[in-house]
Parts: structure tokens; sequence; C-alpha cells
């Protein structure tokens, strides 16, 4: 069976109802003030911006959001037997809980449903620090040690975890397609597992609506809407 890796950016999520950061409607481009929450050094340095960045996470669509057709699209893949990876850009756990195993997702940016302590590193759940939150902690603090915490995600200025950056390189070596969705493949170094898998022979199919710097590289380039074009080149390739 044909090993197949699937690298999924913010447009597979849209339709979930979870805005893109850089599309005409994108987070960043509505508010480029926005983009300071999830920088780490502003982060840190002004609890202002962590009060803000806390009252979005309480907000915000992701904890709220469901899978949707094309998120089903790929568990339904992976359970029919098909050699399948996840490599996502995406931070709201929606490919595990449309029902791809766990182990089957590699989780570039981190994720947003849980936290992290940025002293002792100590993680728990994101649900239980914006009940703190709606309790009245404008900036909740670790419970173990009183350091700031912040979303388990990667934010600029952070580094992606090096184990799971090399395992995706691994997959995009060793698979024989690669799907890159709704990722506009400008985000580096997610972006190079496109160009590192075509490199090394996959067949490289790009789903995505705006152009993308890969797309000279695609032996298929697919623009129509991820829902339903999704499923129907899976159903393809299966």
């Amino acid at each position: 069976m044909t090993m197949v890796a699937i690298l999924t950016g913010a447009g597979i999520s849209t339709d979930s109802g979870i805005p893109d950061y850089r599309g005409p409607n994108g987070v960043w481009t509505r508010d480029p003030e926005a983009e300071k929450l999830a920088t780490y050094e502003h982060y840190m340095a002004d609890p202002e911006i962590r009060r803000r960045a806390w009252r979005m996470r309480l907000d915000g669509p992701v904890l709220r959001a469901e899978p949707n057709a094309a998120h089903r699209a790929i568990a339904a893949f992976e359970r029919r037997g098909h050699p399948v990876r996840v490599i996502t850009q995406n931070v709201d756990g929606l490919h595990q809980i449309a029902g791809v195993p766990e182990r089957k997702v590699l989780e570039l940016h981190g994720s947003a449903r849980s936290v992290v302590c940025t002293g002792c590193h100590a993680r728990s759940s994101m649900a239980d620090a914006l009940e703190r939150v709606k309790a009245g902690e404008d900036d909740p603090k670790c419970r173990t040690c009183g350091g700031v915490l912040k979303s388990a995600t990667v934010m600029f200025g952070q580094r992606l975890d090096p184990v799971v950056l090399g395992e995706a390189m691994g997959i995009a070596k060793a698979t024989e397609v690669f799907l890159a969705v709704g990722t506009s493949l400008q985000v580096q170094p997610a972006a190079s597992l496109a160009g590192i898998a075509a490199e090394h022979g996959a067949r490289l199919i790009i789903v995505n609506a705006e152009p993308t710097p890969y797309d000279a590289l695609a032996d298929e380039i697919v623009r129509e809407p991820i829902g339903s074009s999704l499923p129907a080149l899976l159903e393809r390739l299966g």
C-alpha cells in the first residue's frame, strides 16, 4: 500500500469556524496587533499582552470547534488501513478528535488544548486554565512553581521541537505521496517538507485556494474547496 503523508495548515480548519491567519480575512490581516499576542518576547515581557491573550483564548473558536468533512475524510482514509501520517501546522487538535490516532499526528506548532509553564515546563489542560480565567484570574500562574503559563503552542520567536521536526523530515523523505492541504507553504521550516518530499521522489499534490511557492514542484494542484475536494482526492488515492 502507498505511504501517504498529509501536511495540513489553517485552510483545512476554516470550515470548522477557525479563521486562518494570513488570508484576506485572516486574524493577523484584520488585526496586525494580534500578532504580538503570539510573539514569545512580547508575551513574556508584558502582563497586559498576557491578559489580552487569555481573553482571546476564552472567546476564541478553537476549543468549541468540531472536525469538518476534510478532517473526517483523513480519519476514514486511515481507518481503511492506509499507511498515513498527518503533519499539521494547526494547534486545534481536530485531526485527533476526528479519529486519527494520536501517534499518527505530528503537531509541528504544538497544541492549544494544553498549557505549559515557561518556568518548570509542567503541562496541564487549557480547559482548566480557562476555568481559572473565568473565575477572575486574568493572568493565571503555574500551580507548581508560580511561573508564567502559556498555551502549549510554538510562538513567534520560539524554536520548533527538534524531535518533532526531525520525525516530520523523516516522513517527508520516506513517503510516496505528499499532500499539502490548506497551507500557504510560506512558514518555514514546515513549508520545506513539501520540497523535501518532492526531492525524494514523492508525488506532490497541493490542495490550496491560493498559489504557493512550491506549485512548480507539484505533480497536481487542486484549487477547489477543501471540504469537497479532499474527500474526493483521498477516495481516488484509496
